[in-house]
Order: structure tokens, then sequence, then C-alpha cells
């Protein structure tokens, strides 16, 4: 499994997971929706599940539902500020197309 962490990203996880005193680590994962087909989901992760891949970097766990992972694999996440707005960034090379608005991607 290859999925890249940046350390801006885990920085930003594990400062996240000491303020909100919650959390294992973070929990990534693909859904249905959007006009373009997928989107991704981002949440903290309490504990891993029996489906669950669980990726270590940067001092960080990073979570995974198998049934994403193929969504995923060779993904880079990072975390970026622009201006006052601050988010995580995905770099995936599996994505065909994405939504004008930038919410939902499909894979091709």
């Amino acid at each position: 499994m290859s999925i890249e962490l940046t350390e801006r990203a885990a920085d930003h996880i594990r400062d996240s997971l000491v303020r909100h005193q919650k959390g294992m680590g973070l929990r990534l994962g693909v859904r249905t929706s959007g006009c373009s087909g997928f989107m991704y989901t981002v949440d903290y992760a309490e504990a891993p599940g029996d489906n669950d891949l669980v990726v270590e970097q940067h001092g960080v766990a990073v979570v995974i539902d198998r049934k994403s992972l193929p969504f995923l694999e060779g993904m880079e996440v990072d975390f970026v500020r622009e201006g006052l707005n601050e988010r995580f960034s995905f770099r995936n090379p599996n994505v065909s197309a994405a939504c004008g608005c930038g919410e939902s991607f499909a894979v091709g």
C-alpha cells in the first residue's frame, strides 16, 4: 500500500489529535457522492476496525477501509494553507476527472 503523508500533514494531524484529545489517527476513505462519482472522507480514527489497514508515517497513524484502498493507491496527502484557508490536499494518480466545484472525482 503506497499512500504518502507529507510531514506538514502529519504535523497537522498530530496537533489536531492533541488539541481535540480524541482519536488515535486519521481515517481516510472514499464514498459515492457528487456529480463525478466519489469524494474523500476524512475523520478521526478512534480505533481500527476488522476491515481497516493502518499505515504509520512520520509518527502518525492513517486508517483506511480496505474497500477504499484501490481508489487511494499512490495518493499523496498534504496539508496546505492559502491565506486564511487551510485544508488537506490530495494528489491522487487514480483520478481521471474532477467535478468543477472540486468536491468529487471520477476514477478511470
